[in-house]
């Protein structure tokens, strides 16, 4: 069984921040109804990357949901539209603001056909202020958040991160932001409105730098893989062209660090013993820890760094993620669409001893299941709108 089976999601939302956080909710057994345009999900033809013409960033946030088309320009299109809110748990939309209230699918609306319903509104920079209107992309979010502030280095300047970062964390605090009023209707019986910006979300990611910066007024420097309170936090070529993530909380662990590396005199140097003299020596450290690690090749690191107990991680390439049996065996499954033949995903990383994610359909076809979603749930409306 699943946690979240005989619950019904509506899913208005395209591209991958609504998407991903709906995937999240079919994963636990959610009945997820993808809703389309007659142009269908942007995602579905974004990138040059496709299968048999369906786009990868498509196919990585829809499976399990079932897919059916709606016109909403249409009459026929938007009253399918409320009989299908009028059954169903939860409406997710990520619309422009208003653009919804405008054709009667507000959450004031619906609510009067359904007072049970969760609706959740995910936007780019909230319902009001003057960038509510504003096109929202991630990279356009991290821009704006100050997260391109922290990101980079001097030399680089101010970059994205090399993922998606405000689409995924605003996909997760959407998924959280559902379960909990979820959970609020189970104690009143009522449903209530969500209301996500991606803004926010984003802003809200800088914790716990919010109250470093209310202390001291100074935005962290940019610094690459290094830490602006920690050192050393960086990154060190080994001796074949390898890298390797080297920190020390503390002096703790840096003392550890100093035995394993053999170099013991670094732990009593006043220029490097405690946090505050390699705060104040940071290219210092960088420097002999740089020479240090080039002596030996990654794998003659690693064996040395892990039975010392360091706090380290070799960098791996992503052949050495996907390659990695554990992973392949805990992570990696392979989809079957009939629209697209056979891919690997990523499965749901939560796992519960008692109502286990499962992937049980493949992303759907554009259109895919309006004979069997729409007649069951637009009472009597026909299948194809």
């Amino acid at each position: 069984m699943t946690a979240l089976k005989g619950l019904k999601v509506l899913d208005f939302t395209q591209m991958m921040t609504g998407p991903m956080a709906t995937m999240l909710l079919a994963d636990a057994g959610a009945d997820v109804i993808k809703v389309e345009q007659p142009a269908g999900d942007p995602f579905r033809k974004s990138g040059e990357t496709t299968l048999n013409g369906t786009g990868a960033f498509f196919l990585g946030v829809n499976r399990n949901k079932r897919g059916i088309v709606l016109d909403l320009k249409t009459p026929a299109g938007l009253e399918a539209a409320r009989a299908l809110a009028a059954e169903a748990d939860v409406f997710v939309e990520n619309f422009r603001p208003g653009f919804t209230e405008r054709l009667g699918l507000g959450y004031d609306d619906l609510k009067k056909l359904n007072p049970r319903l969760i609706y959740c509104s995910i936007t780019g920079f909230g319902q009001s202020g003057q960038d509510r209107n504003r096109p929202a992309l991630d990279m356009v979010i991290q821009a704006m958040s100050g997260l391109m502030q922290i990101t980079g280095s001097q030399e680089s300047g101010p970059l994205r991160t090399g993922f998606p970062f405000s689409d995924l964390v605003t996909a997760l605090m959407s998924a959280i932001g559902i379960l909990t009023a979820l959970e609020a209707r189970h104690r009143t019986g009522e449903g209530q409105r969500i209301d996500l910006s991606m803004m926010d979300a984003s802003i809200f990611s800088l914790v716990p730098r919010d109250v470093y910066f209310d202390i001291t007024g100074h935005t962290p420097d940019r610094l690459g893989n290094e830490h602006w309170d920690i050192v050393p936090n960086n990154t060190y070529r080994t001796k074949d062209g390898r890298e390797v993530m080297i920190i020390t909380i503390n002096d703790k662990f840096w003392q550890i660090l100093c035995d394993a590396i053999g170099a013991p005199e670094m732990k009593t140097d006043p220029a490097t013993a405690s946090k505050g003299a390699r705060l104040q020596n940071r290219e210092l450290v960088n420097r002999r820890l740089a020479e240090i690690f080039a002596t030996r090749t990654l794998a003659e690191w690693d064996p040395i760094l892990l039975a010392a107990g360091a706090i380290y991680g070799p960098v791996k390439t992503w052949p050495e993620v996907f390659g990695d049996p554990k992973v392949q065996q805990d992570l990696i499954r392979t989809i079957d669409s009939p629209s697209t033949g056979p891919f690997r995903v990523i499965n749901n990383p939560l796992n519960f001893s008692a109502t286990p994610t499962e992937i049980r359909l493949p992303p759907p076809a554009l259109g895919e299941h309006n004979e069997s979603v729409i007649p069951a749930a637009a009472k009597g409306w026909p299948a194809r709108i």
